[in-house]
């Protein structure tokens, strides 16, 4: 019962504190800045990252030490138990965030659309006369690539319809208020491009005859279209209209269940989810046992430092021997955060903004923009894709640049980039490519240069050599299933394996020196 007693005490109720703060905390700063306030920020940061981040950050601060008291046959199972936690809270407080949304939004009703400027912004309109014009449409075809392989193909119609006083109004060329509709459909990215192509054309026939059966007039009430990307592209569909414009458009959407239902059943599902998660962690608390040293320490306040937050942040950190790898994963954060906070997503990037933003595309930087060809290195389409690079770029980088010293180090990553960049747009005619895979490659055709020609260590080479080429032709076979820029992994790793090569005997000399001074110093 003592060990129960000390789990409750200790860990259990912590962790409720931590739950009960995350969501009211989160909830009223969401409540006050980006509602009341109205900070613009997309909301799915709003909504889901920031959430999830306050909730990890929490953990990692004040339970983490906490479950570390814990006897663990391995270092995975204290991640797991921390890994819970987050789910636990994080999931009650993202759904307190679309209740917030819905509970606070009043509901207005106004004779026509040109009332709506002159009455109190809310989140969503009752029309009582009003004229939806299917003639004059906004359209936008799109495509975009997800899931964590880029396995699927997302197939996507915006369709913005003015909304004008009356059918008098149709002779305008400008509306202000739109209606939106979404179409879409899921295929697979393993599919050829003429396949694709045939399936964009068979599902564009099917979107068009849905919409010409549509009565849009039947809805209950209008609810406006909040900082999201699918606004982003209604608004580029309205931008691009060649028969009405959009000045500073409000795109609605259609509700047709009636007011009272817009909440659902997220209330509940608020305490249920987190009475689940606090239920579920309290039973797999049961099972681990105290480190009885660390406990009394904890008792009478000795705690521990944790040296592992000051090694993490030691990564981000230049110091001697580790000096190019942690600017250049700094470079690349932050003008991925830049990206974000500009409002461009956080989980994927449009094509058309990254092509803004200095993208290598072939048509372009053959046209004289050829800073593209470094400029693109330093960009990544998404969430996924900087941490996956970062991490490669770390791992290599640990073990390059304390060999090759900065300049050459940072020399050879550049050029590779570069280069990695020149065999992307010789590939591909017409791709938006970004990301610092190339140069990671060239890194990684370095190194397996190096490990081939015995430039480290026999101990060390059979260690790496296997992992180098296990990592790499995963990459490259990935590469192969479609959506990744593998002529620029390709020229990387090529470029990277001939530097290394011409390289080799120069550095072999370096290391082997190295023991002989020391020696002879001694």
């Amino acid at each position: 019962m003592t060990a129960l007693s000390d789990k409750l005490k200790l860990i259990f109720k912590p962790f409720v504190i931590i739950a009960i703060c995350c969501i009211t905390i989160y909830t009223f700063l969401h409540w006050a800045l980006f509602i009341k306030a109205g900070i613009p920020l997309k909301e799915d940061i709003v909504k889901f990252w920031l959430p999830s981040g306050l909730t990890f950050i929490s953990i990692f601060i004040w339970l983490r030490p906490r479950i570390k008291l814990l006897h663990f046959k391995n270092d995975n199972s204290s991640f797991g138990y921390q890994f819970l936690a987050v789910i636990a809270i994080a999931v009650p407080t993202i759904i307190a965030q679309e209740y917030l949304i819905t509970a606070t939004g009043k509901l207005t009703t106004v004779e026509n659309v040109a009332q709506i400027d002159k009455s109190e912004k809310t989140k969503y309109y009752a029309l009582k006369n009003f004229y939806i014009d299917k003639q004059r449409i906004a359209v936008r075809k799109t495509a975009s690539v997800t899931g964590k392989h880029n396995e699927d193909f997302n197939m996507l119609i915006y369709v913005a319809l003015p909304i004008f006083e009356s059918i008098s109004d149709t002779t305008k060329t400008e509306c202000k208020f739109w209606l939106g509709k979404e179409y879409s459909e899921r295929i697979s990215n393993l599919l050829s491009d003429q396949e694709k192509d045939a399936k964009y054309k068979v599902f564009a026939e099917q979107k068009q005859k849905e919409f010409e059966n549509t009565d849009f007039k039947n809805f209950k009430y209008l609810e406006v279209l909040g900082n999201t990307e699918d606004r982003d592209e209604f608004n580029e569909a309205i931008e691009k209209s060649e028969t009405v414009k959009g000045n500073q458009p409000i795109i609605f959407q259609a509700i047709n269940e009636s007011f009272e239902k817009r909440n659902g059943q997220k209330l509940e599902w608020i305490f249920g989810s987190l009475a689940i998660g606090l239920l579920a962690y309290f039973i797999f608390l049961l099972f681990p046992k105290f480190q009885e040293s660390k406990l009394k320490k904890f008792k009478i306040g000795k705690i521990e430092k944790d040296k592992d937050i000051k090694e993490m942040l030691d990564f981000f950190i230049p110091k001697e021997g580790f000096y190019i790898t942690p600017i250049l994963i700094n470079l690349n954060l932050l003008v991925f955060i830049i990206m974000v906070i500009a409002g461009f997503g956080f989980v994927s990037f449009k094509g058309e903004d990254l092509l803004n933003w200095g993208a290598n595309y072939r048509p372009v930087t053959t046209d004289g923009q050829w800073w593209r060809l470094l400029t693109n290195t330093f960009m990544h389409g998404g969430l996924m894709h900087i941490l996956a690079n970062m991490y490669g770029l770390l791992f290599v980088g640990t073990f390059l640049e304390p060999l090759l010293g900065k300049t050459k180090y940072l020399f050879i990553y550049l050029t590779t980039g570069i280069l990695a960049s020149v065999a992307s747009i010789w590939w591909y005619a017409a791709t938006v490519s970004v990301g610092a895979s190339g140069a990671i490659f060239g890194l990684y055709g370095f190194f397996l240069a190096t490990l081939l020609l015995k430039v480290f260590p026999p101990e060390f080479g059979k260690a790496f050599l296997t992992s180098t080429l296990v990592f790499v032709g995963f990459n490259l076979l990935m590469g192969f299933t479609g959506g990744i820029d593998n002529a620029a992994h390709i020229g990387g790793l090529l470029s990277g394996f001939v530097i290394g090569l011409v390289m080799s005997k120069q550095l072999k000399q370096q290391v082997e020196i190295k023991p002989k001074m020391k020696n002879s110093c001694t």
